[in-house]
């Protein structure tokens, strides 16, 4: 494996959340359209305070993980994908496009999968008809696949094959094949041509979306000169009208042969033809943005227009709230991890050190990335700007420079990241984000600061914000020394109630004019120690429809806040988490009052929506219980309980053991032998047409 691949995949990455963004306002839109209303496109369409997420990057992020939580591992298999859907996806909301079963491809894989039917047959044409198994979804989750096996376009044409069957099939899954292959092909090939070409060679010569492909490159070959013309050809003999049902995949796949050739290897002009093409915009620019992304590399990608707007952020709308602020080098740097483990080699330094030992940290290693790091100032607006840089490191050979201006000396500059995300953080819900905080009370913050010798002198202190007082909780201040990295640290006392939404470095200016300093190696680290009390919980509108209760994300159920309790209530079962996906060892006391039903129940080591542990009441007995795609027992006791009587229930998880009391008394204690969860947050659940209340979590040792 090549080092300069870990760059490349960075690339490829910010490229298709650079493509996503500047597709996702046109979306569904026509070409004619597009032309009177902009004329041409060179830009976003739309300044977006923050764009909310969506189904094109939820995908290729989420299903990833099935090569570590599947019991196959690296040997991939189509249920093992098709679980990563279960875990990460909630139910009928957010994460992708929920358009009703037969109307929605992936809504109709899902359900039939949480009915028992198994992969592939989840996805075929058997199961599901041709209509249903050919539309677009088999491609435009597939990027990561590519990205994964970097020059290894034989694997990645594997992997996309087990990955689309899950919901796809025939077309749709040659669709899968074929950009993921080109993806890996990109690695080591430039010409485009030459990667097409690749990429066919994995699918049939017979099969609809090669005579489709083939028939834009012939075309090409004649009419080099005026894309305008291909895309008429195309949309006679290729349109939507010519596919039933609602996004096919062929009159996509056709625009995208069409950019990436008429493009002629430049990365602007081969996103922007695509864009202006219309129909599934989002999906065709983010797809053969990563393509461009690997092809051309970072400099390709013009920093000012495309990659300030998203300064490293994304957000996703998994069920697991602390994976859903993400920014960019964390994603590249999960699916270089598995590339490297995939290939059997260990990662080149400084990587191995960053990806093992804090994967989630703000490390500014790959060339232009910001972290999604922000500045502010204690009054009024500021002029800052955020430059990676390779003049000074703390580790590694990077850091991020910042520049303020003007200062005085009674001023306090804020360098800091967004830990919590509210609705008036965005424009929109785009696939219904919620979140968990990344950051809790009882955590320590880490980070390192520099002043160079041409700086002004400042005292700096790490810290942290209560987004429910809005408060400054702060660490000790430090007088800095130009020309050396300080090493700060910080850790959050126990707050009640407290909700991190921000951490950094609060900067003191000593002297007038401007602040420069570098930031490097920030990050947080330790277990939480904090409490939530639902009688002060808030609940948090998107859009004036949709209702979350803050902190949480929600796999099914109704919940509500009502008599000093979260009450979950369910038909079927209920489920909603918080907590961080990283946790280890911890105790979490929960005290509930069931109200309804006869199966009540507090969740641990929460690693998404078929993984993790309950214990609560079922029946008339106390019962420990593991998800593993279906909840099994694994200890349980009589015990007599009561509606509307409250119980505390608290269950400690040390390694792979866990002990469960009720109001003091210890009652089960269980070793799980059997690929045990190690890590995950917390959650509450309700099964059997249940109604629970919720008073009260302590989270601590």
């Amino acid at each position: 494996m090549k080092a300069e691949y870990i760059e490349k995949i960075y690339a490829g990455w910010l490229a298709k959340i650079i493509g996503i963004r500047l597709g996702a306002p046109i979306e569904g839109w026509y070409y004619e359209n597009i032309k009177k209303i902009f004329g041409e496109i060179h830009n976003y369409p739309v300044d977006y305070k923050r764009f909310a997420a969506d189904d094109d990057s939820n995908g290729p992020l989420f299903f990833l993980r099935a090569l570590e939580d599947g019991a196959g591992g690296l040997d991939l298999t189509p249920q093992a994908v098709a679980e990563a859907l279960l875990n990460y996806a909630p139910f009928e909301h957010g994460f992708f496009w929920w358009g009703g079963y037969g109307v929605s491809t992936e809504h109709t894989a899902y359900l039939n999968l949480r009915s028992g039917i198994p992969a592939p047959r989840s996805g075929s044409i058997e199961q599901n008809g041709y209509m249903v198994a050919e539309q677009i979804g088999g491609q435009i989750f597939i990027d990561s696949w590519g990205l994964v096996c970097p020059g290894n376009p034989d694997l990645a044409a594997k992997y996309a094959k087990m990955a689309a069957s899950v919901t796809h099939d025939g077309n749709g899954i040659y669709g899968g094949i074929f950009v993921a292959a080109c993806i890996s092909y990109a690695f080591e090939e430039t010409n485009i041509r030459k990667i097409i070409e690749k990429g066919l060679s994995y699918i049939p010569r017979d099969c609809e979306y090669t005579r489709v492909v083939r028939a834009v490159m012939d075309f090409h070959t004649k009419n080099p000169g005026n894309w305008r013309d291909c895309f008429q050809y195309i949309y006679k003999n290729f349109g939507y009208d010519k596919y039933p049902g609602n996004c096919h995949i062929i009159p996509n796949i056709a625009v995208m042969i069409l950019a990436l050739l008429y493009g002629e290897n430049d990365f602007d002009n081969t996103l922007n033809i695509c864009n202006m093409c219309g129909w599934d915009t989002d999906c065709n620019v983010g797809n053969i943005a990563t393509i461009m992304g690997v092809v051309c590399g970072l400099d390709a990608i013009d920093p000012v227009k495309w990659r300030k707007p998203i300064n490293d952020f994304l957000a996703c709308s998994s069920v697991v709230g602390s994976l859903n602020i993400m920014d960019i080098p964390y994603g590249a740097a999960y699916i270089a991890k598995l590339a490297w483990r995939i290939a059997g080699e260990e990662l080149p330094e400084p990587w191995q050190s960053i990806i093992n030992q804090r994967i989630d940290s703000c490390h500014f290693e790959f060339p232009g990335s910001t972290h999604a790091i922000e500045v502010r100032k204690n009054s009024g607006p500021i002029n800052a700007n955020l430059i990676n840089t390779d003049e000074s490191s703390a580790s590694g050979s990077r850091s991020l420079k910042i520049h303020a201006m003007p200062m005085s000396p009674s001023e306090r500059v804020f360098i800091y990241k967004r830990t919590y995300l509210y609705p008036h953080d965005f424009d929109d819900s785009r696939y219904d984000p919620s979140f968990s905080p990344l950051v809790y009370p009882g955590q320590t913050i880490h980070g390192s600061f520099f002043i160079p010798d041409y700086g002004n002198d400042c005292i700096v202190r790490m810290y942290v914000q209560n987004g429910t007082t809005g408060e400054i909780v702060e660490g000790e201040g430090l007088s800095t020394t130009k020309g050396q990295w300080k090493n700060l640290s910080f850790r959050i006392p126990f707050i009640e109630n407290g909700l991190i939404d921000e951490i950094g470095f609060a900067v003191d200016i000593i002297k007038p004019g401007g602040l420069v300093c570098f930031i490097d190696d920030f990050y947080f680290d330790g277990q939480p120690e904090y409490s939530l009390d639902f009688s002060q919980a808030k609940v948090e509108t998107w859009r004036g429809i949709r209702r979350e209760i803050s902190q949480f994300t929600k796999l099914k159920g109704l919940s509500f806040l009502e008599d000093g309790m979260l009450h979950l209530v369910c038909s079927d079962f209920g489920e909603m988490y918080t907590g961080h996906y990283d946790w280890s060892d911890y105790t979490a006391t929960f005290t509930l009052t069931p109200k309804t039903g006869h199966e009540h129940f507090v969740n641990v080591r929460v690693q998404g929506g078929i993984r993790s542990y309950a214990a609560g009441f079922w029946g008339q007995k106390l019962c420990l219980m593991k998800n593993e795609n279906g909840y099994r027992i694994l200890g349980e006791i009589d015990f007599s309980w009561e509606p509307n009587q409250s119980y505390t229930i608290k269950v400690k998880a040390h390694g792979n053991r866990l002990i469960v009391w009720v109001d003091g008394r210890e009652l089960i204690d269980y070793i799980d032998q059997h690929r045990p969860y190690l890590t995950g947050g917390i959650g509450l659940s309700v099964r059997g047409g249940s109604r629970c209340g919720y008073q009260k979590i302590v989270v601590g040792r």
